[in-house]
């Protein structure tokens, strides 16, 4: 079985910055791809970025140049950095990640969720 964990949300002014984590754990064989997207309250599920194995990176137009994720392979961990938040960027953030679990299965998973608030 499969978890990740993620951590770092909560309440901050607009202008200001989080840095969310998202650690994986369980029988995993290998990482492929992980990534970070968010659900606002009304809205659906929508992509925030993504990050191969290798740290090659891509993110959404809306968080360019103000998100950045990154990860620590031998931590199995993925990271959110967000900085000159805005109150749109209110939602409850997910990771997810691709997960090679045997020799020939991949799976994906998906964290529970972290809500950040962004106060204008």
């Amino acid at each position: 079985q499969v978890q990740l964990v993620e951590s770092g949300g909560g309440l901050v002014q607009a202008g200001g910055s989080l840095r969310l984590s998202c650690a994986a754990s369980g029988r995993i064989f290998g990482i492929n791809d992980m990534g970070w997207y968010r659900q606002a309250p009304g809205k659906q599920r929508e992509l925030v970025g993504t990050i191969t194995s290798g740290g090659s990176s891509n993110y959404a137009d809306s968080v360019k140049g103000r998100f950045t994720i990154s990860r620590d392979n031998a931590k199995k961990t993925v990271y959110l950095q967000m900085s000159s938040l805005k109150p749109e960027d209110t939602a409850v953030y997910y990771c997810n990640a691709d997960v090679l679990v045997g020799t020939w299965r991949r799976d994906v998973y998906w964290g529970q969720g972290t809500q950040v608030t962004v106060s204008s």
